[in-house]
């Protein structure tokens, strides 16, 4: 008996159903891809607005430098970490004679380095004028190569100055301070131009949050 052609278009048959759902699939995929186009030509637009203003607001930013020696650095550097505007900190020497030291050679007493910390901030969120009173607020500026149980010339007080603003302001800082009668001592804080700073060895960096602990004064 001979089969009929049109039996391939019958919806009973199998292979006819199978076609009709290939159909409607497509059919359905097609209109899903029409319907949220729009949606993600603006996802992506939007995506690619934030970025630019992200970029934009970074390249806005101007970081300025600072840098500080008032004994150990460890806790020097957590405290300035804590200070909002300030971006990164870290610990290492400054203010003497020997190329790279290391850490060894500066607790000779002989390179003339003072234990620093190097801090960037933003003048935006926090003036240079504010990273002074940190300064002061958390060493004794008296104490003459020493803070606390820490002796040497490597733990003096010292303000590296990076241009002649930052120098004037440390200057009147030092003479507000002296003049507050706060300490009965004179205040011995070195105020002299910054030198090269030679970063310490990594396991010096945010000593305190991998250890805890604190320095004494």
């Amino acid at each position: 008996m001979l089969s009929n052609p049109n039996d391939s278009l019958s919806p009973s048959n199998p292979l006819f159903s199978r076609r009709f759902m290939r159909w409607i699939l497509l059919l359905i995929v097609l209109l899903l891809a029409i319907l949220l186009a729009p949606t993600v030509k603006g996802l992506y637009k939007l995506k690619s607005r934030n970025e630019a203003v992200h970029l934009k607001a970074g390249k806005d930013v101007k970081m300025e430098k600072a840098a500080f020696a008032a004994g150990c650095f460890w806790g020097v550097e957590a405290t300035f970490r804590k200070v909002k505007g300030v971006a990164d900190a870290a610990v290492g020497y400054m203010g003497g004679t020997m190329k790279n030291p290391t850490y060894r050679d500066v607790c000779t007493d002989r390179t003339g380095h003072a234990e620093t910390v190097f801090v960037e901030y933003d003048p935006a969120q926090v003036s240079y004028e504010e990273l002074l009173k940190v300064f002061w607020a958390n060493h004794d500026p008296t104490t003459l190569n020493r803070q606390g149980p820490d002796i040497g010339t490597q733990y003096r007080s010292v303000i590296f100055y990076y241009n002649d603003k930052q120098k004037q302001e440390a200057i009147a800082s030092k003479e507000r301070l002296q003049n507050s009668h706060r300490y009965a001592r004179k205040i011995v804080t070195e105020i002299v131009p910054a030198q090269t700073f030679y970063r310490a060895e990594e396991y010096h960096q945010r000593y305190y949050e991998k250890h805890g602990g604190h320095c004494s004064i």
